[in-house]
């Protein structure tokens, strides 16, 4: 058995071509079509054009912004570099300047060693030349009473001391000077 389909076109209300309705819909149509491109179309590619002008000047906008940022970034790049060799320029001349100090420092000290050192030595000698002589002078007070008693009479002291002074500068007192 065999069933015959039906054409879908031939037998619909829908498909059948009617020449009055055709035309009607012709001129809604166009009226409509005219009436959107005067009232809707315009507008809306209006709409359309200043978006685009927007995004453009937007993207254009982000392209400058990227390249002064890409800029920017260079230049702190550049003082971040520069600020780093002053730092370190700093550093290398407060390096320099503390070394000039402590070498400063050492050589005042030592200065100051070797001038206390000169100090002492010249009183060292100043009270060694004292301590001689009184050393002398006791020996020839020992030396004027020694020779009173031996003698058993009162001897002149000044004219006995020139005398014994002679005789003291004669003796050897280096061994006492070293021992000082």
């Amino acid at each position: 058995m065999l069933h015959a389909v039906p054409v879908l076109g031939a037998s619909s209300p829908l498909t059948k071509i009617i020449p009055g309705l055709m035309i009607w819909t012709i001129v809604f149509f166009l009226i409509v079509f005219f009436a959107l491109r005067k009232l809707a179309f315009g507008p809306i590619q209006n709409m359309i054009d200043e978006r685009r002008a927007a995004i453009r000047s937007a993207l254009e906008a982000a392209d400058e912004a990227r390249d002064e940022a890409r800029k920017l970034l260079e230049e702190h790049r550049a003082l971040i570099g520069q600020a780093r060799s002053e730092s370190e320029e700093i550093l290398a001349e407060a390096r320099k300047t503390r070394d000039a100090m402590e070498q400063r420092m050492r050589e005042e000290t030592e200065a100051e060693r070797q001038r206390r050192l000169e100090e002492t030595r010249k009183e060292i000698e100043a009270q060694t030349a004292l301590a001689l002589e009184r050393i002398r002078a006791e020996v020839a007070e020992l030396t004027i009473e020694a020779a009173s008693r031996v003698v058993g009479k009162a001897l002149d002291p000044e004219r006995d001391r020139d005398l014994i002074e002679e005789a003291i500068r004669g003796l050897d007192f280096s061994r006492l000077e070293e021992t000082v």
